[in-house]
């Protein structure tokens, strides 16, 4: 379940509270003096088996007894009640319900699981959804509705706040409270048995009321579904998210590197930025967004000019701004000519802007009528330090007055306590963001610039890699058979290479040897000097049993290492088989740097990819990221960049620069691996000698298990849906799903086509294709959309675009169709329908619909043939809704 029955928790028409009380302090006294005094306009029926009547309103003994079915219960009852008043309204017709009680199983409690499961059951024949249980409840004050026990009810704003701990709801709601913000939501999730993150978050994006969102998050369930809602809202709004629990406590037991160091939050944080969420650190951060947010404020750059009548509190503007990564706007020449003109001699002549301390009123808007007119500026950030000479609230007042006429995004500070706090009211009053620090403000600036870098790298377009792929599937799923069939999880080390091999990554060649002697001989093959490594389907780490030798210039030596590993093995692993040596030539490459690239999978998100510096002291040195499969060019990138060792891939002194694109190219053919090979679920490359000439890896460590992992949080590109097709005339198309690099072949063929038949598909004359329009058409979620492109054998012009659009319960989908106008009426448009019908029946979609132009009459006659009926009955709209029932 995803968004239905949503409404019925934040737009109710009937609420029933089972389990008020009049008893002063109680839960359920909190509970219906909210109900009752938010302002909500509809019936609030409360049921208590005890009293004759709550807060002065005729009470109800049972819920047998409601006269009127509610849309949303609250309950607040013993927890063994919970399941036969859910089935009790269930079967009244309630739609919702927020279960405040805790006891089902929450931390080490195990006799409340099966209650929870009763709940979970006696709601899903009637698809009733449910928040909680152990939860704060649901505010939402644009409809006058507090369902929860908090201590007051928020004003009315635009941002939403989600979050599992009751306790954090409350404690923002009062710090917003003190300082005039609202919201548009406030909603507890506490064990989120049924309603999670997910849900609501799909609920939100297309929610009018709510610009921005803020989450305080524990821990995730779904995460396929989390992060499609995820990506959906951030690309509609900002979207800020606290996590708790920042320790590595995960995956100790893990045979390969990878899974021993990937720690749950990094991979939260992995998923936030694969998101396009702005991640803060510290509830305080949180609250600071939730003041930014409500303003309405938005950065599009990183250039930050300060504004400042104290040069000391301005040097620790800046150097906060360092600390955090921005950057100062260099003032140009014109900027500072007009400067002068305004200020006193004395004033900086830089950036920061230092008005001096006798800074008027006057002053500081004179100084802010040239800055707003910077170019080379993105936000301004204007301070104020109390003093005796000059009035802060003037100032102030200044300083809104000549934003009225041009607003750029603007960050006060005025500092002190008592001196400004009428400043601040005012400040507040205008919806300008205040800040009682510097650093509070330059924080504040960072997280806004971070999110519209964040929204800037969801809508690039990823350079096309599927010319680069020499894959053989066949012969790394035979490997993998046949150790499947040997009864092992780890892959020896030539098996393992032999699969990175497979896929097109440069692996070191090798003879596998029985014997000391075969050593030797194969040795004397390969050429001196070799690696010699003990080969053993029960070694994981070959180097701390002393299963290495390296350098090896003779035969003899071969033979003596060959003894001397053996005998190492059998004192430090004596249990472990030993089925030979694995022997290679000594790679040397002087200068070359160590890395490392691994697979793993966790128990939220699925696999997920690692790269960083490698080597002996990996786990020492630390320096590595989590990147969520599928990788593009832009993600494996972007991966790279997040590590301390890429500023020395970039060349150094007399170090050249590596090949960036053979690592970034590594990285994508292993995000490949892991979509294509779902029975791997740690893999360790470790090294990955990396120079100028490229990449190759040294050593590679696989573990398999015979059922398949978790899936991949994000839904990979659908290869199985590519093949051939035959429009009506007989002319043949090459089928396969939209890719992201498909963006300049869906622009050329619209560009190609007639502007009737463009504004047939949008409704609308769209004249400039830019890369936005272009980006939101390409890069889609697999999990809830589809589009297929349909182009000439051996060509990659797109010629044909057919899409479909699921709603986030994937019950009802919006599609769309279009061919190019030189090759309308050939029939490929009707195929194409054909097959994106087939492909949402085999999605189990029940309702495929769309709007048609009335004047798109050869489109009106198609969706007849396809058996479509019209749903529409306003023969005065412009437009026609045709649905097709599967």
């Amino acid at each position: 379940m995803s968004i239905r029955n949503l409404d019925a928790l934040f737009s109710p028409g009937t609420i029933a509270l089972i389990g008020a009380s009049n008893q002063p302090g109680s839960v359920g006294a909190v509970l219906a003096r909210n109900l009752f005094s938010a302002g909500f306009a509809g019936p609030v029926l409360t049921v208590n088996p005890n009293e004759r009547a709550i807060r002065s309103t005729l009470n109800y003994h049972s819920v047998s007894e409601l006269p009127l079915s509610p849309e949303l219960a609250i309950i607040a009852t013993p927890p063994e009640t919970v399941p036969g008043l859910i089935k009790e309204l269930g079967e009244q017709g309630c739609r919702a319900a927020v279960v405040i009680t805790a006891g089902f199983g929450e931390g080490t409690q195990r006799e409340g699981k099966a209650l929870k499961q009763a709940m979970l059951e006696a709601a899903r024949p009637y698809l009733m959804r449910i928040v909680g249980p152990n939860c704060l409840g649901i505010l939402a004050p644009h409809n006058g509705l507090n369902a929860s026990f908090a201590h007051l009810s928020p004003q009315k704003g635009n941002v939403a706040f989600v979050s599992q701990s009751g306790a954090v709801a409350t404690s923002i709601l009062d710090w917003a409270s003190a300082r005039g913000i609202g919201f548009s939501y406030v909603i507890s999730l506490g064990s989120m048995s049924d309603v999670d993150f997910g849900d609501v978050l799909d609920f939100l994006a297309l929610d009018p009321k709510t610009h921005s969102i803020l989450l305080y998050v524990e821990a995730i369930t779904d995460a396929r579904k989390f992060l499609s809602a995820a990506r959906t809202a951030s690309r509609n709004k900002p979207v800020v998210v606290v996590k708790a629990g920042r320790s590595e406590s995960g995956a100790k037991a893990a045979l390969s590197h990878t899974g021993a160091m990937a720690g749950s939050d990094i991979i939260y944080d992995a998923a936030f930025r694969r998101a396009g969420m702005l991640r803060v650190k510290t509830l305080d951060e949180l609250f600071q967004a939730a003041g930014t947010l409500a303003t309405g404020i938005h950065v599009q750059g990183e250039r930050l000019a300060i504004l400042t009548n104290g040069g000391g509190v301005g040097v620790l503007a800046v150097d906060e701004l360092a600390e955090v990564g921005g950057h100062l706007a260099e003032l140009s020449e014109a900027t500072l000519a007009r400067l002068d003109a305004v200020l006193p001699k004395a004033w900086s002549h830089d950036n920061p802007v230092d008005i001096l301390g006798d800074a008027s009123g006057q002053r500081y808007a004179d100084a802010l009528e040239v800055l707003l007119d910077e170019r080379q500026a993105d936000a301004l950030f204007i301070i104020n330090c109390p003093v005796a000479v000059a009035d802060s609230v003037d100032a102030a007042q200044a300083v809104m007055t000549t934003l009225n006429k041009r607003r750029l995004p603007v960050l006060t500070c005025w500092l002190g306590e008592g001196a400004p706090a009428e400043a601040r009211r005012l400040f507040v009053e205008k919806r300008i963001p205040s800040y009682d620090t510097p650093e509070q403000a330059i924080r504040a600036f960072w997280h806004l610039s971070s999110y519209w870098r964040n929204q800037r790298a969801l809508m690039e377009t990823p350079a096309a890699m599927s010319d680069l792929f020499r894959i053989d599937i066949a012969s790394a799923n035979a490997i993998i058979e046949r150790v499947i069939e040997d009864d092992r999880s780890l892959l020896t080390e030539p098996e393992s290479s032999a699969i990175l091999a497979a896929y097109g990554i440069p692996t070191v060649p090798a003879i596998v040897a029985l014997t000391p002697e075969d050593a030797s001989r194969a040795a004397q093959k390969l050429g001196f000097p070799v690696v010699l490594k003990v080969l053993s389907r029960d070694i994981s780490h070959k180097s701390d049993v002393g299963g290495v030798q390296l350098n090896l210039a003779s035969p003899d030596a071969v033979y003596q290492a060959a003894e001397k590993i053996l005998a190492a093995v059998r004192q430090a692993a004596p249990m472990a088989r030993v089925d030979g040596f694995n022997v290679q030539p000594m790679i040397r490459r002087p200068g070359a740097h160590e890395l490392i690239l691994g697979v793993a999978e966790d128990s939220v998100f699925g696999p997920i990819i690692l790269f960083g510096q490698g080597g002996k002291a990996v786990e020492v040195i630390s320096d590595r990221v989590i990147g969520l499969p599928p990788l593009n060019s832009l993600l494996a990138q972007d991966m790279i960049r997040s590590t301390r060792i890429s500023r020395l891939l970039q060349g150094y002194r007399d170090h050249p620069t590596v090949d960036m694109e053979a690592i970034t190219l590594t990285l994508i053919r292993l995000s490949q691996l892991v979509s294509d090979l779902g029975q791997i679920v740690e893999l360790d490359i470790n090294p990955l000698l990396a120079d100028a000439t490229g990449v190759i890896a040294l050593d590679a460590r696989i573990v398999i298990k015979t059922d398949q992992r978790l899936p991949m949080a994000i839904r990979p590109y659908p290869k199985q849906f590519e093949k051939t097709i035959s429009a009506r005339c007989g002319q043949a198309y090459f089928l396969r799903p939209i890719r992201p690099e498909d963006e300049d072949g869906l622009v050329n063929m619209l560009r190609q086509s007639s502007p009737n038949d463009v504004r047939l598909r949008f409704f609308a004359a769209i004249k400039k294709f830019d890369h936005a329009f272009a980006a939101r058409l390409t890069q889609i979620d697999y999990d809830r959309e589809m589009a297929f492109v349909a182009m000439l054998p051996g060509s990659e012009e797109i010629v044909g675009v057919v899409r479909l659009s699921a709603d986030p319960d994937k019950e009802k989908a919006e599609f769309a169709v279009m061919v190019r106008s030189d090759i309308k009426g050939t029939g490929l448009g009707y195929t194409l329908m054909q097959q994106i019908i087939d492909y949402a029946r085999n999605s189990a979609i029940k309702q495929v619909f769309a709007d048609v132009l009335r004047e798109n009459h050869p489109m009106l006659k198609m969706v007849t043939e396809l058996g479509f009926r019209v749903q529409s009955t306003d023969h005065q709209a412009d437009s026609i809704t045709v649905v097709l029932d599967l």
